[in-house]
């Protein structure tokens, strides 16, 4: 019998603590002790192990961990034609820590060409899988939201609307390539729709010069044009995030002030959304999912090692069903476990009891996974 398609009842975010042999190749590389064939013999055999790792806990939906990358999204976008990754006066700053000094730059017309290196990386992980390959990258909001309009290049933007325009078209085709490629699962990572529940962030994004309440129109309407191009058969999932680097967070406050627009103007098939903490606030927000729509319930932390209690998550999928059906409900962990490769605190066997347990609980709610 078919397996119905993604999401799946236990699924997951997408990144996975890298692994010490990982770690070490990568350091040698960046010293120049290795070559780059080297460096991607031991990614190709660390991700071979861990794409088993995971098909034996029993999921369905399966990545490469994003072993390849550094960042969950800068990788992408440095990629796309037009863009290249620069250094900054200072990293983007967490709770209490920053991340590296690192940013995109938009100083070129922006495109997809089929040369971007996701494709190989997508085939190799088609290709050593039996489940389902789920590829995950960054939405195209990202390329705006951390920089704004000091960071595109205003001679060749002069005006915004012709960026926006041309960016939901090269991830339309973006879109289209996985396609191709046989992607039948594709994620779109966004932290910008649970940043605009905060007010400090609406404050940044105001005092910068843009409008908190048009923004996100503008990125909804970027990601539908970019959907145009998805083929039959892909489903198309958003991950919202308020920020996950070395176990710490950027924004907070519940979904409630793009709930309805998220749910309603972004034609994505799925969201996976973060309730582990008291700063994403309640539920609510679900009684606004359409029919036809799934949420995948991140109730699971990846930012401590802690392994929650079986029953305490029960009780809040049921609590979830007060404002959606089960049936549009499925659990995973809130976000990866490695945005960046510097990953989350905690240990790799805590991680795999994480996502063991997300099965067991999966077949338990909902008789599958």
């Amino acid at each position: 019998m078919a397996h119905p398609p993604p999401p799946f009842r236990a699924d997951q975010v997408g990144s996975l603590l890298r692994p010490a042999a990982l770690k070490e190749a990568r350091a040698k590389r960046e010293g120049g002790q290795i070559s780059a064939a080297e460096l991607k013999a031991v990614e190709d055999s660390e991700i071979r192990k861990v794409i088993k790792k995971q098909e034996e806990i029993g999921l369905q939906g399966i990545t490469d961990g994003e072993f390849r990358r550094s960042w969950w999204h800068y990788d992408f976008l440095a990629k796309l034609d037009g863009v290249e990754l620069v250094h900054i006066d200072h990293g983007i700053q967490f709770a209490g820590v920053q991340t590296k000094a690192e940013a995109p730059r938009v100083f070129g017309k922006i495109d997809f060409s089929k040369s971007h290196p996701m494709l190989e990386h997508f085939r190799f992980l088609k290709a050593n899988v039996s489940k389902t390959p789920k590829m995950t990258i960054p939405s195209p909001s990202m390329l705006h939201y951390r920089g704004g309009r000091k960071m595109i290049n205003a001679g060749v933007y002069r005006d915004m609307h012709d960026f926006y325009s041309d960016l939901g078209q090269a991830y339309g085709k973006a879109i289209a390539a996985f396609g191709e490629e046989g992607c039948t699962y594709l994620q779109l990572d966004d932290v910008s729709f649970a940043y605009l529940c905060d007010p400090e962030q609406r404050k940044m994004l105001a005092d910068r010069g843009d409008d908190p309440e048009e923004q996100p129109h503008i990125y909804a309407g970027m990601i539908n044009t970019a959907l145009k191009s998805r083929p039959a058969g892909m489903t198309v999932s958003m991950h919202l995030c308020r920020g996950n680097f070395r176990s710490t967070f950027v924004a907070s406050g519940g979904y409630e002030p793009i709930a309805e627009l998220l749910f309603n103007e972004v034609g994505v098939d799925a969201y996976f959304m973060e309730w582990d903490t008291d700063r994403a606030g309640g539920f609510e927000p679900l009684r606004y999912l359409p029919k036809g729509k799934t949420v995948v319930l991140g109730l699971v932390t990846s930012k401590t090692g802690t392994l929650e209690k079986k029953d305490d998550i029960k009780r809040r999928i049921d609590e979830a069903t007060k404002y959606a059906p089960l049936e549009q409900l499925c659990l995973s962990p809130q976000c990866g476990f490695a945005s960046t490769e510097e990953g989350n605190v905690l240990g790799e066997e805590q991680q795999w009891a994480k996502l063991a347990m997300i099965v067991e609980i999966a077949r338990e709610v909902w008789g599958k996974v």
